[in-house]
């Protein structure tokens, strides 16, 4: 009577459980990286053609309905001077970004560069590509 060995190692290799693994890291960066915004306000940005280099420490947004905002907190006017000074001190060498939308009337911006400008704050206005 012969016995054979009914347990034999399979040599081939099988690649489903990585594929799975990575299709699935791929499935989770594409949702988290649709979910991150540098600003969450809805803003129609003029067109430009010019980039810069120099990183802002802070955002100064003005929406379509005339509402200011230092990153995502609402300001009047009139505060946002003080907010500024609060969040950047006396630093001559500080970067805002001023997002304005399209349809803001430019006295609206003007009234943010000259806030900025007695305060030796350093302006670059955001533009979406051409």
């Amino acid at each position: 009577m012969a016995i054979s060995k009914r347990n034999r190692v399979s040599v081939s290799f099988s690649s489903t459980g990585m594929t799975d693994v990575v299709f699935n890291l791929l499935i989770f960066f594409m949702l988290t990286s649709t979910l991150v915004h540098p600003t969450a306000l809805k803003l129609v940005l003029p067109k430009g053609s010019t980039q810069t280099s120099a990183k802002p420490q802070t955002t100064v947004s003005i929406t379509r309905d005339l509402k200011f905002y230092v990153e995502q907190q609402p300001v009047s006017i009139d505060e946002l001077e003080a907010v500024l000074k609060q969040k950047l001190g006396a630093n001559p060498d500080t970067y805002i970004a001023l997002h304005v939308d399209r349809s803001v009337p430019f006295e609206n911006a003007v009234m943010v560069m000259n806030i900025a400008q007695a305060n030796n704050y350093r302006l670059i206005i955001a533009t979406s590509p051409k």
